[in-house]
């Protein structure tokens, strides 16, 4: 594979591939040439179309900034390469439209990297769900809550609208909410900056519809000194501490379940005010989710498996957190239907 973007993401992806015996890296794509690339010993392109020419990588990961995803994804697409974009797929619908349309015609895969679904806890969650664990889905509360350091608002583009918590963070829940609950309805949605005063947002109160009929929230701060975050929950994170804390919980008819703990809640006895619970935890393999979804992503350019999270999949996450977005700035619910 071929890397589209040296940055933080793009390294991480390049030394997932470096270290895995059946994957490689063949090159990394980025104006601005990276110093870790001649340590690893990894071919920089400035020009990553001469890359893409040159190499005809079997596969290339797109780890540009946001607003380069479309133009990059579309030179893969039409010189006929599998693209894995990661999140968000476009920065904006119209972009992820060109994506999407683009993929149809040419009939060549995009995986959307929305990593956290490759995790083996968010599959065996979403398979414990879709065979009735829980009866009817009935609520959802959703939590991220956590303080990212003051240092990391050094950054100009952070203070600004678009580069906060909300698609930065909460993109990623809203797409865990989606492969958990199924699709979103609409949202409302309020935001603050008390924390910092920048002109980005620092907390955010969503309410979801869904459209099996069920209701939600997702509370949002990074400027909360608390551990109740995907991060810190999930443990697929070295540099985070673990805690053994919930950050989804998951209301139904015949019972409950949280998550990261896989925790599944019921009352044997029909749910009497003084009928006791029985908890047990649900059992799964741990594995890293980055690699997972490279391991996925090979199956896909072999043709062995479909694309977990399509183009158009990758819209509809990209679509929710717009409509939260779009709902905060004019005060009423927005309709994700009316987005698409």
């Amino acid at each position: 594979m071929a890397v589209i973007g040296a940055g933080f993401i793009g390294r991480r992806h390049i030394e997932f591939l470096r270290g895995h015996p059946q994957l490689s890296v063949v090159g990394a794509g980025d104006p601005f040439p990276a110093p870790y690339l001649a340590e690893m010993g990894v071919p920089h392109f400035n020009d990553y179309r001469e890359m893409l020419d040159n190499l005809r990588p079997d596969g290339v990961i797109v780890a540009t900034p946001n607003p380069m995803h479309e133009e990059v994804a579309l030179a893969c697409l039409e010189r006929g390469i599998p693209a894995l974009v990661e999140k968000p797929i476009a920065h904006t619908l119209e972009s992820a439209a060109r994506i999407c349309e683009a993929a149809k015609r040419t009939g060549v895969p995009v995986l959307v990297g929305h990593h956290r679904r490759h995790n083996p806890l968010m599959r065996t969650a979403s398979e414990f769900l879709r065979g009735g664990g829980i009866g009817k889905l009935l609520s959802v509360a959703a939590i991220n809550l956590r303080r990212k350091p003051e240092s990391y608002y050094n950054v100009a583009w952070k203070r600004e609208p678009g580069g906060g918590p909300l698609l930065i963070n909460a993109i990623h829940d809203l797409d865990c909410l989606r492969a958990l609950c199924g699709e979103i309805d609409s949202v409302m949605a309020f935001t603050g900056n008390k924390a910092r005063g920048f002109a980005v947002e620092d907390c955010a109160a969503i309410a979801i519809r869904f459209a099996n009929g069920a209701l939600g929230n997702l509370t949002l701060s990074d400027a909360v000194q608390a551990p109740w975050a995907w991060e810190m929950t999930a443990g697929e994170e070295g540099e985070y501490p673990r805690e053994h804390e919930d950050c989804y919980l998951l209301g139904g008819s015949e019972g409950s379940l949280a998550i990261p703990t896989l925790t599944h809640v019921r009352n044997e006895r029909g749910g009497g005010r003084a009928d006791p619970f029985i908890r047990k935890e649900l059992f799964y393999v741990a594995a890293n989710p980055w690699i997972e979804e490279l391991l996925h992503f090979s199956a896909v350019i072999r043709g062995e498996a479909q694309s977990m999270i399509t183009a158009d999949d990758g819209t509809r996450t990209l679509a929710a957190v717009l409509a939260v977005m779009r709902s905060a700035d004019i005060g009423r619910p927005v309709d994700l239907n009316e987005m698409i």
